[in-house]
């Protein structure tokens, strides 16, 4: 009934499960009204943030899902889940959407979608060959 899975990952639902923790802390931290501060100060590092978050969802989903089709709705969720947070964020005093942010989550998306076609991708399963 279902298709076999694509790559066999013995630790699958952990996988899936830091997968969707990260997904959940992205959207928190795209929706609090305290945004974090670190401290640091350099120019559009909001954007190298934007980036780097939306990467690490790509990159992370693209280890997980090898097959193409799977792998390009992933990338479209993501993106439209970037478009959807800044949008959500304009109803927030303390925060504002910015195009500049849109385009720095796809930025992101299409880094790690890049990355999930070389042999990068295999990650997830070179550890869990070395644990098994």
């Amino acid at each position: 009934m279902f298709a076999k899975a694509v790559p066999y990952l013995k630790l699958r639902f952990l996988w899936i499960t830091i997968g969707y923790a990260l997904v959940a802390s992205v959207v928190f931290l795209s929706l609090t009204s305290n945004p974090v501060d670190t401290g640091l100060e350099f120019p559009y590092q909001d954007k190298l943030f934007h980036a780097l978050a939306y990467f690490t969802l790509m990159a992370w989903f693209g280890q997980i899902y090898h097959d193409k089709f799977q792998r390009n709705m992933i990338a479209v969720v993501f993106v439209f889940m970037g478009f959807a947070l800044e949008y959500l964020q304009s109803f927030d005093p303390n925060r504002y959407a910015e195009i500049g942010d849109m385009f720095a989550n796809m930025t992101g998306v299409a880094i790690g979608f890049s990355l999930a076609l070389t042999k990068a991708k295999s990650i997830l399963v070179q550890i869990e060959n070395k644990i098994f």
